[in-house]
């Protein structure tokens, strides 16, 4: 890990624009969150069908942003950077109609809990230590 789904819902993006979101993504990935840029995937995924709606109102743009980290691999006040910086590239790209009820969500799960290549990260780790 880490993983990062930007769910994007409204106007069809180009892919330039989708390349800004991957690209700021994993800048504020390794340089807030500090993840090593090699284990780190960004999805972009627009949402053509349905709809999206705000207080019970639809809406034209919307957006939301889950980040999957490894629990205690980082602070309070880096996960609050990460939303506030992603919420700015999410503005940059997407415009201003962004409403700021859109979410950004730091998922944080044990690392028995999820891993890459078959090892859970607690393995991987403890093959590391273990060389």
């Amino acid at each position: 890990m880490p993983f990062v789904r930007i769910t994007t819902f409204g106007r069809t993006l180009s892919g330039e624009e989708v390349r800004r979101l991957q690209d700021g993504a994993t800048k504020l990935m390794v340089s807030v969150m500090r993840k090593p840029i090699g284990g780190t995937a960004i999805l972009v995924a627009p949402v053509d069908t349905g709809g999206w709606s705000i207080g019970g109102e639809p809406v034209s743009i919307a957006a939301q942003v889950e980040a999957m980290i490894g629990v205690g691999t980082n602070t309070p006040d880096e996960k609050a950077r990460f939303m506030a910086d992603m919420m700015r590239l999410l503005q940059s790209v997407l415009g201003s109609d962004l409403r700021t009820e859109t979410y950004v969500v730091c998922h944080e799960f044990d690392h028995e809990s999820y891993g890459r290549g078959g090892l859970t990260r607690a393995e991987r780790d403890r093959r590391s230590k273990a060389a």
